[in-house]
């Protein structure tokens, strides 16, 4: 995956989630249609820490049921670093199980909040280009 398309909207909400959760890590999943997201699914961090998330598993099969349910794929997981950069810790890539979903990390470390995707294959982070539609 070389981008994900997402439309502002969306953006903005995952914004909001990871205000509202300050100051823990909030998480949760995106998904759409051909590397563009129309759909959000916010999730309970389970571990309720400043540094780490872990999702609910009954609210991620759930999720994963709606999906099926709507043709949708699940394009990414993001979730917020409340003070620190938008990038993967290390345990981040250590959890990074899903190899074709982009991982989205906004960081509320800087106003405004910085939000950028990446690629998590086999241990190795690639940023990718992140592409906010306009909605008209």
């Amino acid at each position: 995956m070389d981008e994900i398309k997402v439309p502002s909207k969306i953006l903005s909400e995952i914004v909001e989630h990871a205000r509202q959760g300050y100051p823990e890590e909030v998480c949760g999943i995106l998904a759409g249609k051909e590397q563009r997201v129309n759909t959000i699914y916010r999730m309970t961090n389970t571990e309720h820490s400043p540094v780490s998330y872990f999702m609910d598993p009954k609210e991620q099969f759930q999720v994963m049921k709606d999906m099926r349910q709507k043709d949708l794929q699940m394009l990414a997981i993001y979730h917020s670093h409340p003070d620190s950069v938008a990038y993967p810790s290390a345990k981040d890539v250590r959890l990074a199980f899903y190899d074709d979903v982009a991982y989205i990390i906004v960081s509320l470390a800087e106003e405004p909040p910085e939000v950028r995707a990446f690629e998590i294959k086999e241990g190795k982070v690639r940023e990718i280009k992140l592409i906010e539609i306009k909605e008209q």
